[in-house]
């Protein structure tokens, strides 16, 4: 087990990596750049916006009014939140948004720094679900990284997909596996599953469905589906901004081929 500093040190110290990283992507910018589509609804503007209001609400900041004319992307209550922040900085200029994102981050980084193991440990409400603080910082890498992303792909400079911060987005979508696999995918009881990631990150994923389904160590038999691919296209489909149809031309299915083209086209599983 890791030493409960040491692991806070790592887990704030991978955040405050992706900020840096996400600041100097911006950095660069033009207001065309600023101006692309990222997501539905979202500019890279907006993306940044959304950014800012969640480190802004998780110092104590007062959220703003939500807007009364919500657009259709906005699906649930955590995206009217969302929202709230992202109409709230649609005015801002792009350089201001910048700073604006300079400043709260720095911020969140001294305040992580300066709290104590045991109120980084503490309980805490996580988007999933009542864990600890630390757990709820480990999905912030996760949410940043996903969205540096975003933006990557909308201003056409992919980049920073391998990596600590990218390892530990992966390790996100593994703890989702279980779930993703049997009760998205529908993985029949008594299969197994193989994702093999070929870079940039590289890993071999093993699922098992006995009762339930999980990640294993190994699969001790030929596994009953096998699915290849790009480590940056599999949190891409997971994190659902890519269609699954159009991109089953770059997985390599091996195995059960209809249960890897069934899995294959279920792995999204964020909001």
């Amino acid at each position: 087990m890791t030493e409960p500093n040491a692991e806070k040190e790592r887990v704030v110290e991978l955040l405050g990596g992706e900020w840096s990283d996400i600041a100097a992507l911006l950095a660069g910018f033009d207001d065309e750049l600023w101006a692309r589509p990222a997501l539905p609804g979202w500019d890279v503007h907006d993306v940044v916006a959304h950014l800012i209001g969640t480190e802004r609400s998780l110092s104590g900041a007062a959220l703003p009014e939500p807007p009364s004319d919500l657009g259709a992307h906005v699906r649930n209550d955590i995206g009217k939140v969302n929202e709230a922040w992202i109409c709230e900085l649609r005015g801002r200029s792009h350089a201001d948004v910048l700073a604006d994102f300079r400043a709260v981050t720095g911020e969140r980084l001294a305040s992580l720094r300066a709290m104590s193991v045991e109120d980084f440990n503490a309980p805490s409400w996580t988007p999933a679900g009542n864990a600890t603080y630390a757990r709820f910082m480990q999905i912030r890498i996760f949410d940043c990284w996903m969205h540096e992303q975003d933006v990557r792909a909308a201003v056409g400079q992919p980049g920073n997909e391998g990596g600590d911060a990218a390892g530990e987005s992966l390790a996100e979508v593994v703890r989702a596996l279980g779930y993703i696999i049997g009760k998205r995918g529908r993985a029949p009881d008594g299969s197994s599953v193989l994702i093999r990631l070929c870079g940039p990150v590289e890993r071999e994923i093993a699922v098992v469905v006995d009762g339930r389904a999980r990640v294993v160590e190994a699969i001790e038999r030929e596994p009953t589906a096998t699915l290849t691919l790009p480590s940056s296209l599999f949190m891409r489909l997971a994190g659902g901004r890519e269609d699954a149809q159009a991109a089953l031309a770059r997985i390599e299915l091996c195995g059960d081929l209809a249960l890897a083209r069934q899995l294959a086209t279920s792995l999204a599983y964020t909001i």
